[in-house]
């Protein structure tokens, strides 16, 4: 409730209620009522030979073995006690009840939850499922079913799936109507459409699933939302990874969602009980709040455990596919998920939900990244004080407080340009300190350096570089593409997955798939799959979109953290990114020649034409041209650094000369690209481009473009412009030229935005020693692509650049309640406190005990004169036998 913004706001604590699902809410009786045993083990004992005081005795130890009754007692007794503790507790004054539908109590709660609101007899409920039943006859009862899994793994709908784990959980959620909670400006993580909801009728048996019955659930949960079921783009299911439930839920699903739906595999499947098991009662909690998170952060969670599909739900032909991968959620139209839950005795219920903002505007997520930490002082000895000051307070008592107040200092801190600074990543305050650590000792033994970069990422340098009017943005050509890039970035930054929806809304419009799909494909099992993944991104139509999106993307993450440009520059088809970027374009124009650019350039769809190859060769230029020469149909495409250029050309011709560099000790690279571009082989591009670039606007550069062409700055005249964009993509690309233009024009900070960091190094290849800075933000495809940002930035920032706090998406964790006065740790059915436990275990080192019966009777006091008898110590125990001696 303090989540949901109401934790000291009591205006709606009248008409709220509690709803909850709860079952087996009275396994606290057996316990209890085990107490009351005790007239029948003191007969047992009596009757064994055991006297009365020494029967007491025993009877207290065998009690103090269970929970004692208290008024405590009544929630594990009678479930309707735990909404009603909620209620009074938190001074509630609407309706308190629990409900018991098995593993669908949860959703059961929540149907009666939305009755409440919908009709208006409350304005807020609280409403989930909790199920604290792990015990031995839960254990006994599945065990028998059997439902069990043998390999102690969940693996929902997956071809080795055999069986479920079950768990415990608690889950709890807000409910208030849409127009209430966005008139109170309320935290909405989803929207609930409608419910549908069924009975399984008569069947084989009243524990078996019937897919027919499901299905009549989700029907009347679409039809009653007036939704497509095709409209939706994941699916939550009840997936507990039995042999029973598994195929029939999938052929309800099936059945249901490719009715009218000829799209396959573009629904994501999964269950969240590959991960905590089936938390029963609690089950439906779950799901919908892992669905509702999903929804609002724009992600699509993945089901651990999944190694290949059943092969006979042939999922292949249906609208689903297992995803294994957290993957970004990009769409055009609203996100909307389903949720079932099923229990026992053929009760269904399905949930629509869907997204309430298309996309997030403020800080929304909890998850924590790595956080940049930034020291400076006048001088690299004060530099030296200040870190080992802050490392004690790290190590103080009040440590995670200095932690926060550090992260947030350094997020926006302003560091004079002759200040001694270092900075580096911590993901946690473990880390900060080890870092500190190694910081200080490395200031130790480099007390004169002029700047030092250590393996661990920290970054120091004595005094700042002037970016003032020197800073170059590049980018990245076509080549850099590859699967999954910058994937954990837009799964936390807005800016990025925008910019793939405006994109995708642009290829959608032309009939095209969305470029979202083509990078962040769904995960596959089959390496002949995967192969034709990676080559679909590599065909121009897909590649160029996905570069200029995602470059997109970046620009606009690092615009918002205070970033400009002074320069702009790209690399071949980056160019195009460059003009947009220098304001000659805006949004809509850039994205519509992007996806013209990529068509125009894709290969005619002719038998046997040949787009032609590139090569990449690498070595003394000047033996290069004279080999080039002697083959006329191979042209100098790029003329990339002083020791390395591409070449364009037919497939055999490039193949051909490919290996005369070889014997001559050059180094060859075939780039991933489908054409030879920037030579007379795309000529079939001209003209469609051409075309389309008549249809846009151009606008006069607010800073510098600098030319592939002429490596001088674009003109003025937007028609020339357009004119020189037009013959670009014929015309060979003189980056080397560009490069050392602009370093004469004073620019020496260079930036690379989109994957990889081919430019970068071009650069630096470029310039050797003379005084720059180049650094990509994409480095490495195989590294978390958020870390390598915040990487690169921080890098930025101790070089000099006035950057601000990169990730503003990212909510400040709540403090850690302290515990009240009146907290205390209550027993359970299987939750004993230690202080209750302690008790039983001293009580079973007391000393007293219990001996056979001594093989003269007669010798001691005898108890009993049955057949069984156990005797009284005797005066030598230890020449007894002893049958018990710790109780």
């Amino acid at each position: 409730i303090t989540d949901a913004g109401y934790g000291t706001d009591n205006r709606h604590r009248e008409r709220t209620g509690v709803i909850l699902g709860v079952g087996g809410g009275q396994k606290l009786i057996t316990p209890l009522t085990s107490r009351l045993q005790y007239p029948l083990w003191e007969r047992v004992l009596k009757s064994s030979g055991i006297g009365d005081e020494e029967t007491q005795k025993i009877i207290e130890k065998i009690k103090l073995g269970y929970v004692r009754w208290n008024e405590n007692s009544f929630p594990g007794m009678l479930g309707n006690v735990i909404a009603g503790r909620i209620a009074n507790r938190l001074d509630l004054g609407g309706i308190n009840c629990v409900v018991d539908a098995a593993c669908a109590g949860s959703l059961a709660a929540l149907q009666m939850t939305l009755s409440e609101l919908t009709e208006y007899r409350s304005d807020m409920m609280i409403t989930g499922g909790v199920d604290t039943d792990n015990s031995i006859f839960m254990y006994m009862s599945f065990s028998k079913t059997p439902a069990f899994s043998k390999q102690q793994n969940v693996k929902p709908f997956d071809v080795d799936s055999d069986g479920m784990m079950i768990g415990e959980g608690i889950g709890m959620l807000v409910l208030k109507r849409l127009a209430d909670a966005k008139r109170d400006g309320d935290r909405i993580y989803a929207v609930i459409k409608s419910m549908g909801t069924s009975s399984d009728g008569k069947y084989k048996s009243i524990y078996a699933p019937r897919a027919s019955g499901q299905s009549l659930a989700l029907e009347r949960a679409y039809d009653s939302a007036g939704l497509s079921p095709a409209s939706v783009g994941l699916i939550e299911a009840h997936g507990t990874g039995t042999m029973a439930g598994d195929p029939t839920e999938f052929a309800a699903l099936k059945t249901t969602f490719s009715e009218n739906n000829l799209t396959k595999q573009h629904i994501a499947l999964g269950s969240v009980k590959s991960q905590i098991g089936h938390t029963k009662s609690a089950a439906g909690a779950a799901s919908l709040i892992k669905t509702a998170l999903a929804l609002h952060h724009k992600i699509l969670p993945p089901t651990i455990n999944v190694t290949q599909p059943n092969p006979k739900f042939e999922i292949e032909d249906s609208p689903f596919y297992l995803n294994t991968k957290t993957r970004p959620w990009l769409c055009v139209e609203p996100r909307r998920a389903g949720v079932s839950a099923f229990g026992f005795g053929g009760t269904n219920y399905h949930v629509v939900l869907e997204e309430c903002q298309s996309e997030q505007t403020e800080d929304y997520r909890l998850h924590n990244s790595s956080a940049s930490i930034l020291l400076f002082a006048d001088q690299p000895s004060q530099l030296l004080e200040r870190c080992s000051t802050t490392l004690l307070q790290l190590q103080s008592d009040t440590q995670a407080q200095h932690f926060a107040q550090l992260i947030e200092s350094s997020q926006s801190l302003a560091i004079p340009i002759d200040a001694a600074r270092v900075g580096f990543l911590a993901k946690s305050l473990d880390e900060a300190r080890d870092l500190l650590q190694i910081t200080i000792e490395s200031l130790k033994k480099q007390p004169t350096s002029e700047f030092f970069e250590h393996p661990k990422g920290i970054y120091y340098r004595k005094s700042g570089m002037d970016a003032k009017g020197k800073v170059v943005v590049l980018f990245s050509g076509q080549g850099s593409q590859y699967l999954n890039m910058g994937r954990k970035l837009a799964l936390n930054f807005p800016p990025l997955r925008q910019a793939y929806t405006e994109m995708d809304k642009v290829l959608l419009k032309q009939g095209l798939p969305p470029i979202s799909d083509i990078v962040f494909p769904s995960p596959v099992f089959d390496k002949a799959q995967k192969v034709a993944q990676v080559a679909a991104l590599q065909e121009t139509e897909n590649a160029q979109p996905a570069i200029g999106t995602f470059s997109f993307g970046l620009y606009k993450i690092l615009q918002q953290a205070g970033f400009q440009a002074d320069f702009v520059a790209g690399h071949s088809f980056g160019e195009l990114t460059a003009l947009w970027a220098g304001g000659v374009l805006n949004d809509e124009d850039y994205f519509f020649l992007v996806q013209s650019r990529g068509q125009a350039m894709a290969s005619p769809a002719v038998s046997n034409f040949d787009a032609g190859a590139m090569l990449a060769v690498i070595g003394d230029i000047t033996v290069l041209q004279n080999i080039v020469e002697k083959f006329p149909t191979i042209t100098i495409a790029n003329w990339n650094s002083n020791i390395q250029v591409v070449l364009g050309g037919p497939t055999p011709d490039l193949e051909q000369i490919k290996q005369v560099f070889e014997k001559q000790n050059f180094s060859t690279v075939l780039l991933p690209v489908s054409a030879a571009f920037h030579t007379p082989l795309v000529k079939h591009a001209h003209k469609p481009f051409a075309e389309a670039l008549n249809t846009v606007t151009f606008n006069r550069p607010k800073i510098p473009v600098y030319s592939n062409i002429t490596g001088a700055p674009y003109p003025d005249e937007p028609g020339e412009i357009r004119k020189m964009l037009a013959s670009h993509i014929l015309k060979p690309v003189s980056f080397k030229q560009k490069i050392e233009n602009l370093y004469a024009a004073g620019g020496y900070f260079f930036i690379e935005f989109g994957p990889r960091n081919i430019l970068t190094a071009l650069v630096t290849n470029i310039l050797e020693d003379k005084y720059h800075l180049a650094v990509a933000l994409n480095q490495n495809r195989k590294q978390d692509s958020e870390r390598q940002l915040h990487k690169a930035v921080l890098k930025l920032r101790v070089a000099g650049l006035p950057l601000r706090n990169l990730d503003p998406y990212q909510r400040k964790e709540d403090e850690t309640p302290k515990n009240q006065g009146l907290t205390v740790r209550l027993n359970g059915a299987n939750y004993v406190s230690e202080k209750t436990r302690a008790a039983f275990e001293n009580a079973l080192q007391d000393g007293d005990h219990v001996y056979n019966a001594h093989k003269h009777p007669e010798k001691s006091k005898t108890i009993a004169k049955d057949g069984d008898q156990v005797s009284n110590v005797p005066e030598h125990p230890e020449k007894s036998k002893t049958i018990a001696k710790d109780g």
